[in-house]
């Protein structure tokens, strides 16, 4: 099993959620959150004056997966959230060791 984490923008995650739904996974987790990669924030005018905006909002999935859908959800996730400009986000994949489902006790891949 695996842990796919991805950093998107907000605007594309009804794109994201919808391609995941299609692909057979519509259990995720999701998270708001702020920060930058390189871009270091955004430089904006608003009445006359320049304000900088260091923390940017993103929106962070969490799915766990089976090993052999790994590389198809990520393929999934890239196409929806591309936008082609800097932010688009970051796809993050880790082992996960052990998953257990609190209501029925069932462990690993049948908790899925």
């Amino acid at each position: 099993m695996q842990q796919i984490t991805a950093i998107i923008r907000p605007e594309k995650l009804d794109d994201v959620r919808s391609a995941l739904n299609n692909q057979g996974y519509p259990g995720i987790s999701i998270t708001r959150i702020e920060g930058h990669g390189k871009q270091k924030g955004l430089t904006q005018q608003f009445r006359g004056g320049v304000y900088t905006i260091e923390l940017i909002p993103k929106i962070k999935i969490d799915i766990v997966v089976k090993d052999e859908d790994v590389s198809g959800l990520v393929k999934t996730i890239l196409e929806a959230a591309k936008t082609g400009a800097t932010g688009d986000g970051k796809i993050f994949v880790s082992p996960m060791s052990q998953v257990f489902r609190i209501r029925t006790g069932e462990q690993n891949e049948s908790a899925l």
